[in-house]
């Protein structure tokens, strides 16, 4: 079979040309030119009133700032001058992880601004029979524009008359051009888009700097980032553990006075202390991982309103998939004519072909390419056959057709056909029913094809229609399944057809025969259960449903009200794309609880560098303790607070990258997390700290 020219080029897995700046984590994360742009905003967060906002940063400021001050007093100090050097350096690094995250973030801003343009819009008088030239500024909610070949889209609004061919390359980073038309749910316009052809006529939905652009570059600055629910439990857990360290390391100052130890406990000391047992790794990369969570989502062209549907989509523990275009390849097509008994596949090809030539749909197209290379009828033209009177499909009859030399020919939904013959009083064979339900039975469409002739009414066979599952689906959906999630497939289609699709795709359960209150309903079910649910939708009847879903993502294409009831919105329009959403969230949870793993795990290392360096003149039996047998208190002491920064700057490109997602159970990835990241963080320190003790002791007058 000939393949049928598509409406519009199909996507590869990657967008084909990402808006500059989008750029793919990998190699060249540190490169030194980007370092140098991130390095004045991570100077600029220093400020105490950007530092509050990490209590474990916070800490490690006012540390750095005592000792200091305590340098300055006692400029003879080498060690002191040593550790206060390496605090600033801790903070420094924390601060310029998350100014590296979100200066990618920027560089996308950067190239969203100049799509950016202040355009003069023709605005519809209010009789409607003129038009006005005003700045796309001093446009309002609600008024009518004028936009034509060549016009920049003023703003963000609804096409309610015309249609015409859009160039969004700004936006999406996607060349071909799409169809934007009124009615329907591909009506959305997006100000400074261009209009390539034709005529169309907008209402602003819109008011100006609350586009769509200006919100795309608040969340890819991070400027509308607020903190996610589970990162503002992780802080208050940080800030508790922060606070019993603080309080633990205040006690040692009485505790080393009465032991005799009080020279090894002075505050510097006790500041490197504390700093190296709070929690200092993931506070540094806590906002880092969060921005590149989202930044990760807007590589794939994906715009998250808020971390917090992130965070939800790698909760998520139901999935509800479209059929059309997700599951399957949406165009269904002509797979076989099976006859009644009493007439041939060829009679039946015949006026199947016939009856399809006037029809443009993929599935009309499909009949007359099947009717031609399987049973080599001449594919036939409409122009051919001038005295045809061509009978169009309508949502009432649900049939069409044509009226050519002496013979009617219908095609179409079974019920409408042979209520046709029999108006006719024709006869329906006894096996068209057995027919059509065997094909609904297989997950096909069927199209009864009927004919009345010199013969009479009659029915001639059913069209054999194929919704092709998508190559791999079941592969995917097994994989959501080692993930705990259910998949449920909703589907207009009849409860035969979607039970069969639903087993040959692999999804878990269907909802047939689906209304926008069903979708609703079914969401709720779920979530009155205790689940997270994500699903997809494109037009004003989903709103509702994407609204209710924990992660709705809505299609670029679809209406205005799709897009805003969402908390994603898909630039690339694919609803597969959900499934790796939910991916991206779930790596994003993963990745903070391995590093968090990773940073509590660091600290009893550092505490068993730290303590035995500051008591072993008082109580030599804790030497017993010093397994590292490191060179000198003040060594053991400053190689603690090297590492406690370097450590940081190294797990820098995982908290950006992520950590590898697999799809496991969750007793799975915690055994895993535990096993590579707690013993890890727990084993690193020890041979981090005695090379750089090494490399101390090397130095004369440390070791």
């Amino acid at each position: 079979m000939s393949t049928l020219t598509p409406t519009r080029p199909p996507r590869t897995g990657t967008p084909a040309a990402a808006p500059a700046g989008t750029g793919r984590v990998g190699g060249g994360l540190f490169a030194p030119r980007q370092l140098l742009a991130s390095l004045p905003d991570a100077l600029r967060k220093l400020d105490p009133r950007v530092m509050v906002t990490s209590p474990v940063m916070f800490v490690v400021l006012v540390g750095s700032v005592v000792t200091t001050v305590l340098a300055v007093k006692n400029p003879g100090d080498w060690f002191g001058w040593a550790i206060t050097a390496w605090l600033w350096l801790t903070v420094v690094f924390a601060n310029l992880a998350e100014a590296v995250a979100e200066g990618r973030g920027k560089a996308q801003a950067d190239t969203l601004r100049k799509a950016k343009t202040d355009t003069v819009a023709r605005r519809l008088t209010k009789d409607g029979k003129g038009e006005e030239e005003v700045p796309g500024t001093g446009l309002r909610v609600g008024d009518l524009v004028v936009c034509e070949a060549g016009d920049v889209i003023p703003g963000d609004g609804d096409v309610v008359e015309g249609v015409a061919s859009v160039d969004e390359s700004a936006i999406t980073g996607e060349s071909a051009p799409v169809i934007r038309e009124s009615g329907g749910d591909r009506c959305a316009v997006t100000g400074g888009t261009k209009v390539l052809s034709d005529r169309i006529v907008v209402r602003i939905t819109m008011k100006p700097g609350e586009t769509f652009i200006d919100r795309m570059i608040d969340l890819v600055e991070g400027a509308a980032r607020q903190k996610t629910p589970n990162e503002i439990a992780l802080d208050i857990l940080l800030a508790s553990l922060t606070l019993v360290f603080l309080l633990a390391v205040v006690t040692l100052k009485p505790f080393a006075i009465y032991a005799g130890a009080d020279e090894q406990t002075s505050l510097i000391v006790l500041a490197a202390l504390l700093v190296c047992l709070i929690p200092t790794t993931i506070g540094a990369l806590l906002s880092a991982i969060g921005i590149a969570g989202m930044d990760r989502l807007v590589q794939r062209n994906v715009l998250a309103m808020s971390g917090r549907a992130v965070e939800a989509a790698g909760d998520v523990s139901t999935l509800l998939l479209d059929k059309t275009g997700t599951i399957t390849l949406g165009n269904r097509q002509a797979a076989a004519f099976v006859p009644v008994r009493g007439t041939t596949e060829a009679e039946l090809a015949d006026a199947a072909q016939l009856s399809s030539l006037a029809d443009e749909t993929p599935e009309g197209r499909s009949i007359v390419v099947l009717a031609e290379e399987k049973y080599g009828l001449r594919e036939r033209h409409r122009g051919e056959l001038a005295h045809a009177a061509w009978i169009e499909f309508t949502a009432q009859t649900r049939m069409s057709g044509v009226d050519v030399d002496g013979r009617k020919i219908r095609k179409g939904a079974t019920a409408s056909v042979v209520a046709w013959v029999k108006e006719r009083g024709g006869a329906v064979a006894e096996d068209a029913q057995a027919l059509t339900d065997r094909i609904s039975g297989a997950g096909g469409t069927p199209l009864l094809v009927a004919v009345e002739d010199g013969r009479g009414a009659r029915v001639l066979g059913v069209v054999h229609l194929k919704d092709v599952v998508k190559e791999g689906m079941r592969e995917r959906f097994d994989e959501l399944r080692r993930m705990g999630i259910k998949t449920i497939m909703i589907t207009g289609d009849n409860p035969l057809t979607a039970k069969a699709i639903a087993e040959e795709a692999g999804v878990d359960d269907f909802l047939a025969e689906a209304t926008p209150e069903d979708k609703m309903a079914l969401i709720k079910r779920e979530q009155a259960g205790g689940k997270l649910v994500a699903m997809t939708g494109d037009g004003t009847n989903d709103a509702p449903a994407l609204a209710q879903a924990d992660v709705g993502v809505a299609m670029n294409t679809g209406t205005s009200a799709a897009k805003e009831a969402g908390n994603m919105v898909d630039l690339d329009s694919d609803p597969t794309k959900l499934i790796e959403i939910v991916e991206i969230g779930k790596q994003l949870l993963i990745t903070r609880g391995a590093l968090t793993t990773f940073s509590l795990a660091n600290d009893v290392a550092k505490y068993f560098a730290i303590i035995p360096a500051m008591f072993t003149v008082a109580y030599p039996s804790l030497d017993k303790l010093d397994i590292m047998g490191l060179a000198s208190p003040e060594s053991a002491i400053l190689s603690a607070v090297i590492f406690n920064a370097l450590i940081i700057v190294a797990l820098v490109p995982l908290a950006l990258k992520g950590v590898r997602y697999r799809p496991s159970s969750a007793d799975s990835m915690l055994r895993r997390n535990l096993g590579l990241y707690g013993l890890g963080g727990l084993v690193a320190p020890f041979i981090g700290i005695k090379l750089i003790d090494l490399l101390l002791s090397l130095i004369p007058g440390i070791g």
